[in-house]
């Protein structure tokens, strides 16, 4: 880490968090003109949407149309034949139900693109500027590669079109394989497309059941066996491509109105038997790389467990450095902004963001108190009270932790005092419209409260359920900029630290007294000591009464003897960052936390050790190595990192020229070729981090690197639509230019290679799957139907017909960033938009497969691979810069009472008594040793009812704690919360399993 890291990053929450990321702590009081730009760039992105909806549903009347035309000839030429085959229908998967946007995903759905996923928020427009760049020859070509793209109905056959009672009978049995057997034709479709405004009335249902199209948005082209063997369409719209694609039987989905066509492998004998069923194996969280000290302070803390608490993405971590254990918390739901122990160390409550969910819900900000020794949450607090998030707080000292003071991150920065065993708010009053950085409890006067934060110190007396305001007088001091941070000493007084490097001593005078009424106090400065150069950013007052202080611009950490006089003094490293939270340690240790995402832990002596360390800006590259227990990640803060999955310790880093992208490890292990923002490449020895070699291809970013299974090719896939080939040599040191694949319309987002090195598979951003002969000079497979029976070394596509049932419902075609399948063929590891981790079963050819589903992210999760053995996946989030290692399990039984029904945002939680805090934690099961969420999609009502009836009793107060009150970064899209709702519409229901243990993992 010599060679410096940039303090970059992205935070959760840029817009309230701005304050945060500089020494000086700039203003945020444009927070109304952030929200309401955000708010814009919401509406303009959603009327982009309408738009290209109406377009393609525009497109869709005048296909329906034709077609209608075309049967109603093909009718009156002729009669039906007994021996035609029909037109077979899978389940719909589309955002666009025939240009409604009323069961079209909310405004969120706009904002995956434009606030989460800035790297492909370029999809639509990409391929219409290639496609008006590009020549006219290759525009002819690109025409007749898409043919086949078009929907069943317009190919032709010499077979007559059957009648629309036949076909509307068909369309009732194929439904009925699917659905509750007894369902009419009518109902089916109703449940399928509640808000489809096409079906507005039975006349217009009536007419689109006649025509051959179908008002569901995946169908698949079936040979009949037992009949002839052509398929019922018209004539006049196939062309010869489309004629020599009807080799086989093949599914089409529709993605924002884009056919997307899989052709079904020969091995499968009929479709219609295949069965999708949730995995035997599950995850189970093992470790957290990273920390959040970049736009927080005052967040890590040193329990007498012996474990250092700190938090990132939405897990509290409780970390054991003796012992190299972690133990998490996985209570939230979102971004976890701040922490407070209580005065007994073993309490803590740590508050969280708002957001919005998947469906465009609001979920609330609030605060979540748990005991850090069972992992039990104790009581959940402020939902619906808090606005954006939860920006500070503090546990009361006087009373041992009665009371619970918050300040919010609304515009008013409300400040609330809670009983928060009772679950009760006592106090609210509003504080100021300037940024609030910290609120404490006095830790001998219990009716005082101190916020400080921009210019200003107040000192709230609270009486009762009323608080009231004296404004601290800074007199012939000069006014600071910032108050940062705040302390106190034995005997009362007041510390603070600001911007301009000086600390503050507030002492309590006694004014003249009014009639009936008591003495008042009053605090004013008695004493000012210049600290630090640049800004004190904390204050930590030591057991022995000693004081500590850490400086922002200096680096400076200083102590301080009970006369406050410069005691000792070290710096810290400039590679580290500056200084966000100092807490004391074991013996005459101290821990601190920087804004590079460090956790050092260190003496005046001694100096620093790493222990907690990271990246500091949005996460893509990830790697895993194809023979060892290590796996590399690179990101937008340049640094490139290879992390060792055994001991959960960083192997070496190294800072590139600029930002990396993607990665992959050549078979041989010896070296791992890295993609920029650029266009740019490097190969890096993966033993001494040395640099091989460098090329560029284009101007853009590169998307995928991806080497062949013997190492003697390597595909580069990039933004400017073309996937570039190099021949390999000297165990991946040298590299020659092999050829161009050229034909996509839009960017590469994810490739393939086939065992022979002969074929590529490749996805792009406008939702293409096209397949490329390398030999043959990397020229463009016309007849797709070719490669159906391909057995990929790889499966990183996420489109294609053994991976397709991995989308979920009304997805736009984004909401999947990464998948990959494991090296025993067993399982699907899927990274998706709103924060979860899935994994399915491996094949996945049926539409809304379930999956076993896992929160710890707090952004959208940005890559997954699984390790060269299976028995981890790793996950890179994007904002929340997070790296998470999962471990594989065999699933288990779990009884009764360690089933929890969540409870919906939109419900009234059920209420917990005292008694919540008295509830001894469910007894760990064999293989989760840890706390973790996981929600299984796709249970039977049946048995989903039944659990949940055995487990309401059981579960009632753990109800609460799971509650959807939670929430994201406003400046994010929505979260997607584990719920217990049962959908009519689909049978479907979610069951969440909560676990957790009393002991840290081994």
């Amino acid at each position: 880490m010599a060679d410096g890291l940039p303090c970059l990053g992205a935070g959760c929450e840029p817009a309230a968090l701005s304050c945060c990321t500089d020494d000086s702590i700039s203003a945020a009081s444009t927070s109304d003109v952030q929200d309401r730009l955000s708010a814009l760039e919401l509406r303009v992105q959603q009327q982009e949407d309408e738009i290209t909806v109406l377009k393609a549903a525009l497109a869709d009347v005048l296909r329906r149309l034709a077609i209608s035309e075309d049967h109603v000839a093909s009718v009156r030429k002729s009669a039906p034949s007994k021996g035609q085959p029909s037109l077979r229908e899978a389940i719909s998967m589309s955002c666009i139900t025939n240009g409604s946007t009323g069961s079209r995903k909310p405004s969120h759905s706009s904002s995956v693109s434009v606030a989460r996923k800035e790297t492909l928020s370029s999809a639509a427009k990409s391929g219409t500027e290639k496609k008006k760049e590009k020549a006219p020859g290759q525009k002819e070509k690109k025409e007749e590669s898409h043919s086949n793209d078009q929907s069943p109905q317009t190919q032709a056959s010499p077979s007559p079109q059957p009648s629309s009672q036949p076909l509307q009978t068909h369309r009732q049995t194929q439904e009925s394989k699917s659905s509750a057997p007894a369902k009419s034709i009518k109902k089916s479709l109703t449940a399928e497309k509640p808000h489809s405004a096409w079906e507005s009335s039975d006349d217009s249902r009536n007419k689109l059941l006649r025509v051959a199209s179908t008002s569901k948005l995946i169908s698949k082209v079936a040979k009949n066996a037992d009949k002839h063997k052509d398929v019922i369409v018209s004539q006049a719209k196939m062309s010869t491509r489309e004629k020599n694609s009807q080799e086989g039987e093949y599914i089409k989905m529709f993605m924002r109105g884009r056919p997307i066509t899989m052709f079904i492998p020969s091995d499968v004998e009929n479709y219609d038997d295949i069965r999708t069923e949730l995995p035997p194996e599950k995850l189970k969280l093992e470790w957290v790389y990273g920390y959040r000290g970049r736009d927080c302070r005052a967040n890590v803390y040193l329990l007498p467990t012996g474990e250092i608490v700190y938090f990132i993405a939405s897990v509290v971590v409780l970390f054991n450095y003796e012992e190299r254990t972690q133990r998490h918390y996985l209570g939230h739901t979102d971004c976890v902004k701040c922490l407070a122990v209580h005065p007994d160390k073993i309490r803590i409550a740590t508050g969280q963001l708002a957001g919005v969910d998947k469906d465009g819900r609001p979920l609330q900000p609030h605060v979540r108190v748990w005991d850090s020794v069972s992992l039990v949450t104790l009581q959940v607090i402020g939902l619906g009270t808090f606005e954006r998030g939860v920006g500070c707080l503090d546990f009361s000292k006087a009373d041992s932790g009665t009371h619970l003071c918050v300040i919010d991150d609304s515009n008013e920065h409300m400040l609330t005092v809670w009983d928060w065993q009772r679950k009760s708010k006592i106090a609210e009053i509003k504080t100021t419209n300037e940024v609030v950085l910290a609120v404490e409890f006095h830790p001998t006067d219990a009716n005082t409260i101190i916020t400080c934060g921009k210019s200003h110190i107040f000192f709230w007396t609270w009486s009762g359920n009323s608080l009231s305001r004296k404004q601290g007088i800074f007199g012939k001091y000069e006014k600071p900029k910032f108050v940062q941070c705040l302390a106190f000493l034995g005997n009362g007084d007041v510390l603070t630290g600001d911007s301009g490097g000086i600390i503050l001593i507030w002492g309590k005078t006694t004014v003249e007294t009014t009639p009936g009424k008591g003495p008042k106090g009053v605090y004013q400065i008695s004493r000012q000591i210049k600290a630090h150069d640049g800004s004190v950013f904390t204050l930590c007052q030591m057991r022995n009464g000693m004081l500590l202080t850490g400086g922002g611009k200096d680096r400076k950490i200083i102590l301080w003897d009970h006369d406050l006089n410069p005691e000792r003094e070290i710096e810290v490293p400039d590679q580290y960052g500056t200084i966000r939270a100092v807490a004391e340690g074991k013996a005459d240790q101290f821990l601190v936390g920087t804004s590079r995402n460090f956790v050092l832990r260190g003496t005046f002596n001694d100096g620093f050790l790493v222990e907690v360390q990271g990246h500091t800006d949005e996460l893509w590259g990830l790697a895993s190595h194809p023979f060892k227990d290590l796996f590399l990640t690179c990101a937008q803060d340049r640094q490139v990192c290879m992390w060792n999955s055994v001991d959960h310790t960083l192997e070496w880093t190294r800072l590139l020229d600029e930002p990396g992208h993607c990665a992959d490890f050549h078979p041989s292990g010896a070296v791992v070729a890295i993609g920029t923002h650029s266009g740019r490449w490097f190969v890096l020895d993966a033993e001494t981090r040395d640099l091989v070699s460098i090329h560029t291809d284009g101007n853009e970013q590169l998307s995928v690197m991806r080497y062949s299974v013997d190492g003697t090719l390597l595909a580069v896939g990039s933004h400017d639509n073309f996937i570039y080939l190099y021949v390999v040599t000297e165990n991946g040191r040298k590299y020659s230019r092999y050829g161009k694949c050229t034909g996509h319309s839009s960017y590469i987002t994810h490739l393939d290679w086939s065992p022979d090195n002969k074929y590529i598979m490749s996805n792009s951003g406008d939702y293409e799957i096209l397949y490329w002969d390398i030999p043959s000079g990397c020229k463009l497979i016309r007849n797709r139907s070719d490669c159906k029976d391909i057995d990929w070394t790889t499966y990183t596509c996420v489109l294609g017909f053994q991976v397709f049932g991995v989308w979920p419902e009304g997805s736009d075609g984004t909401d999947i960033n990464a998948l990959v399948r494991s090296r025993n063929r067993k399982v699907i590891a899927v990274a998706d938009d709103f924060c979860k981790v899935h994994l399915f079963q491996y094949p996945c050819s049926k539409p809304k497969a379930p999956s076993h589903k896992y929160s710890a992210h707090s952004s959208h999760v940005t890559n997954v691979s699984f390790t060269h053995s299976d028995c981890h996946l790793i996950s890179t989030g994007g904002k929340d810069m997070s790296i998470i290692q999962w471990k594989l399990v065999e699933k288990v039984t779990l009884p009764q009472n360690d089933i929890v029904v969540d409870i919906s945002a939109t419900k009234v939680p059920i209420p917990a008594g005292d008694n919540a805090a008295q509830s001894p934690a469910p007894l760990p099961q064999p293989f989760n040793d840890m706390n973790q969420t996981e929600s299984v999609t796709g249970s039977s009502p049946a048995s989903l009812e039944s659990n949940l009836e055995q487990s309401a009793e059981a579960s009632e107060e753990q109800s609460e704690e799971q509650s959807e009150g939670s929430s994201l970064d406003p400046t994010e899209p929505g979260y997607e919360e584990p719920s217990n709702e049962m959908s009519e519409e689909h049978s479907e229901s979610t069951v969440t399993e909560e676990q957790q243990d009393n002991s840290p993992v081994s």
